[in-house]
């Protein structure tokens, strides 16, 4: 059995809030200015080159990609064999996105109650945490600040099995194309398929934390996730003010369902495709 103190564990959530606030992923950076090299809209491009930009001026000055840092989403794979010792584990993950942050001077956007008080928790906690108990004796943290202009305009569609492959299509474009160019697009799309209503959200959460330039292990998925990029790019909505780069990359995660059930779940991410982890 090993041992982790949390103190350890909040040092590392810290961190890792500002990192993830500060600097885009390589592959997302990288989307971007594939993006720019085939964009046919002259505002397209103006565009692109302000958002690549601001990516390099926050990178270099440690500086918050966007304004809006996020409700942070903590995904946690505890290993089995590991024991937390010196505090409760979420309490520990929750010091960590407090304490990063405070230190990082990053936007505070956490509401105690959603509908009738929403007064402000000062320190963007609690965060929404999910667990997963694997083997070994190790601590996988990702960190994934989502910020809510693109959150807004996700959804889910529970269809049933008859709706098919064609079915999640025209659920995912009417969730794309009612959210328009609100979403400060170029986008990534994370979408879950399968599971529970609750379930299928999550994964479309954790399709966010992939590469965007991966593709799903299994071919049928990979096929709908390029069909899909390319059904998103024909839109026109592009970035922001129009053009043909409105989508970076579609991530797919599925999961076993119900025999009655076909739920589709679509996270949409702003191009501040924030996230960051790290094994303890």
């Amino acid at each position: 059995m090993r041992e982790l103190d949390a103190k350890t564990i909040t040092e590392n959530v810290a961190q890792m809030c500002k990192e993830a606030a500060y600097y885009l992923p390589d592959d997302v950076y990288a989307a971007l200015k594939r993006g720019r090299e085939t964009e046919k809209s002259p505002v397209g491009q103006n565009v692109l080159d302000q958002i690549i930009k601001n990516a390099e001026i926050a990178k270099n000055e440690d500086r918050p990609y966007c304004q809006d840092t996020g409700f942070t989403i903590v995904f946690l794979e505890v290993g089995q064999d590991l024991h937390i010792v010196g505090g409760d584990l979420e309490q520990a993950v929750n010091d960590g996105i407090a304490k990063g942050y405070t230190d990082g001077y990053l936007r505070k956007s956490v509401v105690s109650e959603p509908l009738f008080n929403r007064v402000n928790t000062g320190n963007n906690t609690p965060g929404a945490i999910y667990t997963k108990i694997v083997p070994g004796d190790k601590l996988k943290i990702t960190v994934e600040p989502k910020g809510f202009g693109s959150e807004n305009k996700g959804g889910i569609k529970m269809l049933v099995p008859a709706d098919g492959v064609e079915g999640v299509k025209k659920a995912v474009m009417d969730i794309i194309l009612h959210a328009s160019m609100n979403p400060c697009p170029p986008t990534v799309i994370g979408i879950g398929i399968g599971g529970t209503m609750d379930k299928a959200a999550v994964m479309s959460k954790i399709a966010l934390t992939r590469p965007v330039d991966s593709h799903n292990p299994m071919p049928e998925y990979a096929k709908l996730e390029d069909e899909l990029l390319e059904l998103i790019n024909q839109t026109g909505i592009g970035p922001q003010l129009g053009g043909t780069t409105t989508c970076l990359g579609v991530n797919i995660e599925w999961g076993p369902t119900h025999i009655a059930g076909l739920p589709v779940a679509v996270t949409i991410c702003c191009h501040a495709c924030r996230h960051k982890t790290r094994t303890l």
